[in-house]
């Protein structure tokens, strides 16, 4: 077994995160600890600690505790700097199409997203993750949410997937730089858990304006979460996946393909002809518009 005191600050910390992905919250101890009689040991301090309490109120003055004591202060209420404090969804959602309507860039919409504190989704993620690739290119890779890879490097289509991703779009002529590659929720869900309605809700002014600004000709929808956002259908992807329909964003009607994400290809690999099937539809479809 190897020691913490074995490893350099670098991969103590590399450890240490992959621990935290993988959902490790406890690290064994050198010997081992009876949790149970700990905490009874703790619970009989506490009661003690109450009894002795309750037996020396009589003993103290009849005098209100707070006489003597000013009031707080209002500033003394306000929560301080940094804490996040819960948004009612409403009021989030136009929050959200406020600051959309005031960015007039991609940069200027990603400043936004990571100033913007109306979703809860943001307290638990590491990294805010927004497009990576070439705006101009006229072509946008859509996926549902950053995974714990994502997260971690703070660009969509990270890890393994990503991987995938990379050679699916070699295999049509295409590459991660030269396309714009996004996802529908800029922050990771807590356990990789689907978004709620309300947390969809508030993030769907940031996407649709990403891709107004970007001004995509072609749209590819990767996975059933992402499919159904923008399908507004509750069947399932393979229902979906391989036929050509508009997404209306803006004033505009941009035409979209939906298939497999390349997570649910490393999960069913037999799935993968239908993903191939669905890239090489998508392909012509360019070929058309660039001839």
């Amino acid at each position: 077994m190897t020691s913490a005191s074995e490893l350099a600050p670098a991969e103590l910390a590399a450890l240490l995160h992959f621990y935290a992905d993988s959902g490790c919250d406890w690290l064994l101890e050198d010997e081992a600890v009876d949790r149970i009689a700990e905490f009874q040991a703790q619970r009989l301090e506490r009661e003690a600690q109450m009894r002795n309490r309750q037996q020396a109120a009589p003993q103290t003055s009849e005098r209100p505790a707070n006489a003597g004591r000013s009031a707080p202060s209002p500033a003394a209420r306000t929560p301080a700097p940094g804490v996040n404090v819960a948004v009612p969804d409403a009021d989030a959602v136009a929050a959200a199409r406020q600051a959309c309507a005031a960015a007039n860039s991609l940069d200027a919409l990603k400043a936004a997203l990571e100033g913007f504190s109306g979703c809860n989704l943001k307290n638990g993620a590491r990294s805010t993750v927004f497009a990576s690739g070439d705006p101009s290119s006229g072509i946008m890779v859509i996926g549902p949410m950053p995974s714990a890879e994502c997260d971690r490097d703070g660009i969509p289509f990270s890890g393994r997937p990503g991987q995938l991703l990379d050679r699916m779009l070699a295999a049509i002529g295409l590459h991660r730089d030269k396309v714009l590659l996004t996802n529908v929720v800029a922050w990771r869900p807590p356990g990789n858990r689907p978004p709620s309605p309300a947390e969809m809700d508030i993030c769907r002014p940031f996407i649709e304006r990403q891709i107004e600004l970007a001004a995509p000709n072609h749209l590819l929808i990767l996975g059933n979460f992402t499919a159904r956002f923008f399908f507004a259908e509750e069947q399932s992807i393979f229902a979906m996946r391989g036929t050509w329909r508009d997404v209306q964003v803006g004033d505009r009607a941009i035409p979209a393909i939906a298939s497999l994400h390349p997570q649910d290809l490393l999960t069913a690999p037999a799935n993968k002809a239908l993903a191939w099937k669905d890239l090489l539809t998508f392909r012509q479809r360019i070929s058309l518009n660039e001839s």
